[in-house]
């Protein structure tokens, strides 16, 4: 395009082209920030329901957390009590073991005396049959 001559500022066919440009260019640019108002605000309201819909998902993850928790608490409540039965029983059949040794030695007969199983021996080492990853022991 040629350099603009001096007369051409003042020449009103000029002008009137020159204002139709730049009104069409305003009318243009609103019309381009009214679009990019409206997607930065569907944006807005889809990231607000996203985090509607995650909170929800993570107050449902929570309770069963929370509902785990609990049964895993009551299980080690019961597993506590077992443990301690267990312990009692394996304390008792020693002293009757014992019993039973002093009545061999002092009858002179062989008697059938049991041995204690390890899973006894050993309480806090319970076998777990559903558990197999941990090499057999809970």
């Amino acid at each position: 395009m040629g350099s603009k001559s001096p007369d051409s500022d003042n020449d009103p066919r000029y002008a009137s082209v020159t204002d139709e440009r730049k009104r069409k260019r305003m009318i243009s640019n609103r019309e381009s920030a009214r679009r990019s108002r409206m997607r930065k605000q569907k944006q807005l309201g889809d990231l607000i329901n996203e985090v509607t819909v995650l909170k929800n998902d993570n107050a449902k993850i929570a309770e069963q957390v929370d509902a785990a928790t609990r049964k895993y608490v009551e299980m080690e409540s019961k597993n506590d009590v077992m443990r301690a039965q267990a312990a009692e029983l394996t304390e008792r059949l020693r002293s009757l073991n014992s019993v039973l040794e002093m009545v061999e030695e002092i009858s002179g007969q062989a008697l059938d005396i049991p041995e204690i199983p390890d899973s006894l021996q050993n309480p806090w080492q319970v076998p777990c049959p559903i558990m197999q990853t941990n090499h057999g022991f809970c």
